[in-house]
């Protein structure tokens, strides 16, 4: 009965920090712009379908494609059985679920090659990690946390699985030798070599192995589940509706102020009154409209669901012509910035109950020299197992640059001058524009 007290306690904590870390992550991914992606709802459904469920850009690259896969199926299918785990757990039963006779055998069986196929996938990653070194996996912006956070949830799952094929194995040598309420049950193809290395245990040492096992599979689960809402394994829970919400308009199509085209308006006929700031409150603060983005309040929440998305496997980058190039842009990066200054403004409002200006900005860990390598040609965001769309951010935080700040390159503060003054980006007025093509008629 106690053993059945703790585990309720210890799933009713569980549940409430989880829901806590869901409802803190909404609340921030909510600080961003409104912006309407529900349209095209049957686009949307096969999009998704398409990439997130049958994984379509992960298998471009066929060795990571394939693993992450087996490790994806692993985790959705054989978490099936931690429901039968719960039910054990909380009314002291055993294998409750091992009535369905043969389609139990098949399922028990399926875990437990899945649980191999998780484990040997997991070695493998750590290995292209940390010893082969794959180049998008070892660079500079993964220093620090980020690789430890990614090797620690891969030593994670193979513990993990560890802890559910020994738990198998002693519980079936238990039930071959008859033991107290350990049935026979279920197909083992992979634990039963386990249970045959272990035939020269004690009775009580297997029990003592069987429950360690359990109590570690489950705990771990739970603390799993809480731990990749903080994590960059957000993307688990994330992948669906982040390809729902993706952009379906051509790429690098900026979205329309209405502001700047009502003041066009204005200055075209005087007429037309200027359009008025508009203001809205985020977190206890009333905000003015922006030029583009200073903050992470003036990207739209589908921008930061992006960055919460994030799994930091660096396809984008990778991809990137700027980077690959010497330049100092990565996109993986910009997607990490925003995350974790998102995080920052979260934290905030947490502590003060309202957000309050802290001197800090998206642009104080987003530099002019990424912000301006970037080409626009959205390889990033072809690349993203998820769509991710880094190129809005970058595109935004670059309209507040030179909308607010006046702050451009060379070669476009010429161009502006031009439009300024010639109503065209080229050097020479409307009335010489036609005299490049005198030259065609001699």
């Amino acid at each position: 009965m106690m053993e059945r007290i703790l585990f309720a306690l210890l799933l009713v904590g569980a549940t409430v920090l989880f829901s806590r870390n869901i409802l803190r992550i909404t609340r921030n991914i909510k600080l961003g712009k409104d912006v309407d992606r529900t349209d095209r709802k049957g686009e949307r459904w096969a999009l998704m379908t398409r990439v997130a469920l049958g994984q379509s850009k992960m298998v471009v690259r066929p060795v990571a494609g394939i693993l992450h896969m087996i490790v994806y199926a692993g985790f959705v299918i054989i978490n099936i059985e931690v429901l039968e785990i719960l039910i054990d757990g909380l009314f002291g039963t055993h294998r409750v679920l091992s009535f369905m006779g043969g389609l139990y055998d098949f399922l028990i069986g399926s875990f437990e090659w899945l649980a191999l196929g998780v484990w040997v996938a997991c070695a493998i990653f750590l290995v292209r990690r940390n010893i082969i070194k794959v180049k998008r996996l070892v660079m500079k912006e993964l220093d620090g946390w980020p690789k430890t956070d990614a090797n620690l949830i891969l030593v994670t799952e193979i513990a993990l699985m560890t802890a559910f094929l020994l738990m198998n194995g002693a519980d079936q040598l238990l039930a071959w030798r008859g033991e107290g309420h350990y049935v026979t049950a279920g197909a083992f193809p992979v634990s039963d070599a386990i249970a045959i290395a272990l035939d020269n245990w004690s009775t009580a040492s297997l029990i003592t192995l069987e429950r360690a096992a359990w109590w570690f599979h489950i705990i771990g689960i739970l603390a799993f589940l809480n731990y990749l809402v903080v994590s960059k394994h957000l993307h688990i829970l994330l992948a669906f509706p982040n390809v729902w919400y993706s952009k379906l308009a051509p790429k690098t199509e900026m979205t329309n102020m209405p502001r700047i085209t009502g003041e066009v308006r204005s200055m075209l006929d005087p007429s037309v009154q200027p359009p008025v700031p508009v203001a809205r409150t985020v977190a206890g603060m009333e905000m003015t409209e922006r030029f583009g983005a200073k903050d992470v309040f003036d990207l739209s929440w589908k921008s930061l669901m992006d960055a919460y998305s994030c799994t930091e496997c660096g396809r984008c980058t990778s991809e990137c012509p700027a980077n690959l190039t010497g330049k100092l842009l990565s996109p993986r990066k910009i997607m990490m910035d925003t995350r974790d200054r998102l995080e920052e403004v979260g934290k905030v409002i947490d502590a003060k109950g309202k957000w309050e200006d802290d001197g800090k900005s998206l642009h104080s860990r987003v530099s002019e020299e990424e912000l301006w390598a970037c080409t626009t040609c959205n390889a990033c965001t072809q690349a993203c197992p998820v769509n991710i769309d880094p190129v809005e951010i970058i595109l935004e935080m670059r309209r507040y640059l030179v909308m607010e700040e006046s702050k451009t390159r060379p070669a476009l503060t010429t161009m502006f001058n031009n439009v300024e003054n010639n109503g065209a980006a080229w050097a020479f007025g409307p009335d010489r524009r036609m005299e490049w093509a005198e030259e065609m008629n001699r």
